[in-house]
């Protein structure tokens, strides 16, 4: 069973561009979904924004750094001030950074890396947790990779990183569920985003289009799993293009 989101709330971050940019822009589309979005990118925040605003959402835009835990405080005081509750927490924000050899990898980027992908996600849904378990519903969605599934080489600390996600987003299904709060692995194969383009050392590759999977394959499956009313959850949801080989895993 499915419903509408009309009336609900949802906190999204990395919505500059991309998979969480789609979904902003669909759940504001289709239903007005009111929306808490995030992005460190100033001026691509507000063009998703402004989207989302002109198709009939209210809309509160955050400009900060997800690896800071203070964001999410923040977005968690304009949730409750601006709608009085959460629906769906969608963690998209994340992104390899760097791909080499492991020991072309420094401290430094190693702990960007797992910060971004890794720490974002614990961060916000540890600020989140305590009205979810208040209101007794909600959806969250965590975003892991194929990456954490099919290994390729100077990928490592990337994929160790969302192989963290997905061991954290399992754990906090078992905390939760009692709670009616759903929790769901999103785990996506490579799409032609711009992801290659804000990571050192990718070589420029891109799928043929009619094959590949877009953002907006993502904003539906992820607006489908948060229409499922209360008492269903997905698990885990795997959404991969059959242009890109992911044979063997």
């Amino acid at each position: 069973m499915a419903e509408s989101l009309k009336g609900k709330v949802a906190v999204i971050s990395g919505v500059g561009s991309g998979f969480g940019k789609a979904t902003a822009q669909l759940f504001a589309k289709t239903d007005q979904v009111g929306l808490v979005l995030i992005d460190f990118n100033e001026k691509a925040l507000q063009d998703t924004a402004d989207v989302c605003k002109a198709a009939g959402s209210k809309v509160v835009a955050i400009a900060a750094d997800v690896t800071k835990s203070e964001t999410f405080e923040i977005a968690l005081k304009a949730t409750v001030d601006t709608f009085g509750k959460i629906d769906f927490l969608i963690n998209y924000a994340g992104g390899a950074l760097k791909v080499a050899p492991i020991e072309e990898m420094d401290d430094v980027i190693n702990r960007r890396i797992i910060d971004l992908n890794l720490t974002s996600a614990i961060s916000s849904c540890r600020a989140f947790t305590p009205l979810f378990k208040k209101q007794g519903f909600g959806k969250i969605i965590n975003v892991s990779s194929v990456c954490d599934r099919r290994s390729w080489p100077g990928w490592s600390v990337y994929s160790a990183a969302k192989a963290g996600v997905n061991a954290f987003t399992k754990c906090l299904y078992t905390e939760l569920r009692p709670h009616g709060v759903a929790v769901t692995l999103l785990v996506p194969g490579g799409s032609n985003t711009g992801f290659q383009k804000a990571a050192v050392g990718v070589t420029k590759f891109e799928w043929d289009e009619e094959l590949a999977v877009r953002p907006e394959h993502f904003a539906d499956m992820v607006y489908q799993t948060c229409a499922l009313t209360k008492g269903a959850c997905v698990s885990e949801l795997h959404v991969y293009g059959l242009a890109q080989d992911i044979s063997g895993f």
